[in-house]
Order: structure tokens, then sequence, then C-alpha cells
């Protein structure tokens, strides 16, 4: 089986349980609501904000989904990704160890492959390959949250990668194998 073929069979599979396969993926951790899972957002660079309930019921909410999409969107292009329903249950198991509701400050979510190429020429420490491209990464702080606490708890998730950039002032988490590297 290809890995591309693995990847969609596997995201299949996590939309139709629920986000049961992540949170299997961590045993002892559990989603702070059981039957709704919410996230806030305030994206650095555009000004927007998005509180959303994104799963209800046991499943995952379409339109709800789409709104994230458009909020994580590249801010440089304006192009829209789907964002994985994995990453964003990761954010809710984050903020439940954290103890600590509130909007994730987002400094990026999608990048378009453009835009990751420009960064890349401009900085070693951008992925020619990041997650950011499939919707599976986001760069972000917590308010109220020092960020070595937020680095702290996304690798106790053992969830997948986590960068920690003190010096820009954010943590990078993804749902990616798990690996984590500071930067600047």
């Amino acid at each position: 089986m290809t890995l591309r073929r693995r990847e969609l069979l596997v995201n299949g599979l996590a939309l139709a349980t629920g986000g049961a396969v992540l949170a299997a993926a961590a045993p002892g951790l559990a989603f702070p609501e059981p039957d709704v899972r919410r996230l806030g957002f305030n994206n650095l660079h555009t000004d927007e904000t998005l509180d959303v309930a994104y799963w209800e019921n046991g499943a995952y909410v379409p339109g709800a989904l789409d709104a994230v999409n458009e909020v994580l969107r590249d801010f440089r292009t304006g192009e829209v990704h789907a964002i994985s329903p994995h990453l964003l249950d990761l954010l809710v198991l984050l903020q439940g160890s954290l103890e600590r509701p509130g909007r994730y400050e987002v400094i990026s979510g999608y990048r378009s492959p453009r835009t990751n190429a420009l960064l890349h020429t401009e900085s070693a420490e951008v992925a020619v390959h990041s997650l950011h491209m499939e919707g599976k990464a986001i760069d972000m702080r917590l308010p109220d949250v020092g960020l070595a606490s937020l680095r702290n708890a996304a690798l106790g998730l053992g969830l997948g990668g986590v960068g920690y950039y003190p010096t820009s002032d954010f943590v990078h988490a993804d749902v990616g194998r798990v690996r984590t590297w500071s930067g600047t």
C-alpha cells in the first residue's frame, strides 16, 4: 500500500470514528468534554477570531471544519486548505492537559507550497516538506501559558512533532511522527 493511500485510509478512519484513533494513541488522555470538542483561534495576521464546536454528537461538523479551514488559511496567498481533524483534536487534548481554555494565537496554519518555498529560502528552519502544506501543523501560542509549559505539555501528549521557538515566541505542533526540535 502506498503512503498516500494509507494516509487517506487513516484520515478517513479518523473521521469515521470521531477521533478515537488519536485518543487511543495517547492512553490516559481524554477529551475535556465527552460530547463536544471546541476550539478558539485568533489569527494574528488577519485579526480574525473563531470560536467553534467542530465535533458534536459523535461526528465532525462539516460547516465548523470549513470555518476552521478559512481562519487557518495561508494569509499570504488567501489559499484555503483542509486542516486535519487530528490536529484539531490534538489542540483540544493540549488545552485539556493544561486546563487552559481560550483561543490559540495563530502564527501559521496552512501554508501553500509557494509560501512554504518562499519561507524556506528566507530561513533554513522552514522544512522543505513542511506539514503546514498538508494542513497537519500549526505554529501557535496560548495566552496565559508560558511557552516552555506549552511545549512541555505538547511533548507530554506524544502525538506528533513539537518545535520550540522561544525567540520567535511560538510552539509548533503537528500530527506527523513524534519528534522534537528547537529553533529561534
